[in-house]
């Protein structure tokens, strides 16, 4: 239930970058929905081996290429989907900050929440 509870709120977050931010674009919340899921599947899969490959930038960048490789990860999730476009990498960057950020928040929520 909470894994449901948390794709769909991650649409949601998903829309609202789309709305704060002019660079993405989402075209509607089936897009978000497959959009979510795909961004999640990427930083389940592909992240991880991205992280070791560039351990040795991010430890001299002291982790600030670790902001490079969300921005990645959201811009190539939209790279393979329709209904979900990126603008550009900066914009792809600022996005994926956003969502993030708003990630944060429903994960802090749905602890207290779900948890208390």
């Amino acid at each position: 239930m909470k894994l449901i509870l948390k794709w769909l709120l991650s649409a949601a977050a998903l829309l609202c970058v789309a709305y704060l931010y002019s660079g993405v674009i989402v075209s509607s919340f089936g897009a978000a929905l497959i959009a979510a899921f795909v961004i999640g599947l990427f930083n389940m899969v592909l992240r991880p081996v991205l992280l070791v490959l560039t351990l040795p930038v991010t430890l001299v960048t002291l982790g600030l290429f670790l902001f490079v490789i969300n921005a990645l990860m959201f811009w190539s999730a939209a790279g393979i989907l329709q209904g979900f476009h990126v603008r550009d990498f900066y914009a792809a960057l600022w996005g994926s900050l956003i969502y993030s950020v708003l990630g944060l928040f429903i994960d802090s929520v749905l602890e207290r929440l779900l948890f208390k």
